[in-house]
């Protein structure tokens, strides 16, 4: 990954943001300010926003025999691991370690981005997004979201559509 130019660190720009502008993507960026006593940063954010939970989603990285995979779910609901796999093609998931997943993707979590990864995962969005004209996801740190089309995002990740989530 190229470093940030002093412009994009000036500008506060995020991996994220920078493949988002790069891309010629239509977003907004949401910024808020998080308290980190909340008990979910996803939550958190629906609420700082005033979003329905249901539009905002949260990246979280699995290990699907042995690969490290993002699944990108509403934050109202979970991860449903067995889906996860299955969607692709893999036979046993389960929550990777947070700081492999940190190293991997170069965010923290809480600010796990599907964008602007260090290292490009195998991505998997819920198909429940296909049904907003917008969803919001991590812009790359705690506190900043970027609302797109859920297209945008699966075509800019590469990702597989499958129904990952349960409610």
């Amino acid at each position: 990954m190229a470093k940030k130019s002093k412009k994009q660190q000036q500008s506060g720009g995020t991996p994220a943001t920078v493949a988002l502008t790069a891309a010629g993507v239509d977003f907004t960026v949401h910024a808020y300010d998080h308290d980190p006593s909340h008990p979910s940063y996803g939550e958190e954010a629906a609420e700082a926003m005033g979003v329905s939970p249901d539009r905002v989603f949260k990246t979280l990285v699995a290990d699907v025999d042995g690969a490290l995979v993002v699944g990108v779910v509403p934050v109202a609901g979970s991860l449903d691991l067995k889906a996860l796999a299955a969607a692709v093609g893999g036979k046993r998931a389960a929550m990777a370690d947070p700081t492999l997943a940190e190293r991997t993707t170069g965010y923290v979590r809480g600010g796990i981005s599907p964008l602007g990864q260090r290292k490009r995962l195998t991505t998997v969005l819920d198909d429940s997004a296909e049904g907003h004209e917008t969803i919001c996801v991590s812009a790359g740190r705690r506190g900043l979201e970027v609302e797109l089309a859920p297209g945008d995002l699966a075509k800019l990740t590469g990702a597989v559509l499958a129904p990952i989530g349960r409610g």
